[in-house]
């Protein structure tokens, strides 16, 4: 099983500040319409992120994927396990992605989609850009193996 690049976890702490800095600015606006302390805002924004961090961390740990013979496999959740085959006879394509914050830590993710149509697509970010782009090379060559030519 392989797991995330590390500089994964900085990505997710960023999300979890701008998360709780947004939630510091609406609870300090409802504190001064409503007349209640300020430092109410403050609390709440401290547990967001102290919350928000250690999401981030376990998220990071808990995150594996393995490429098998005949399938993805994908381990991921803190409070809700979720483990996820998808079979490269379902592949219809792979893509590799780089968000602005991912081009800025040197990271990338792998989108991988399947016939199907609720939860009809995988992603595994948090990939090295040379580890993504094999991956996907990998999956398109698995993936054309298992069903023909024609399938990516």
């Amino acid at each position: 099983m392989k797991r995330l690049h590390p500089r994964v976890q900085v990505a997710w702490t960023a999300r979890a500040a701008v998360v709780a800095a947004v939630l510091t600015a609406v609870t300090a606006a409802a504190a001064l319409f409503f007349d209640r302390p300020l430092w109410l805002a403050g609390a709440v924004g401290a547990v967001a992120l102290v919350g928000g961090v250690a999401l981030a961390l376990l998220r990071y740990r808990l995150w594996r994927y393995e490429v098998r013979d005949d399938s993805l496999y994908l381990e991921r959740g803190v409070l809700t396990r979720v483990r996820t085959v998808v079979p490269f006879v379902r592949v219809q394509h792979v893509d590799s992605a780089r968000s602005p914050l991912q081009r800025v830590l040197g990271l990338a993710s792998v989108v991988v989609y399947t016939a199907g149509s609720r939860g009809a697509d995988v992603s595994v970010p948090g990939l090295a850009p040379d580890d993504a782009d094999d991956l996907r090379e990998r999956l398109k060559r698995l993936t054309i193996d298992a069903e023909g030519d024609d399938a990516v």
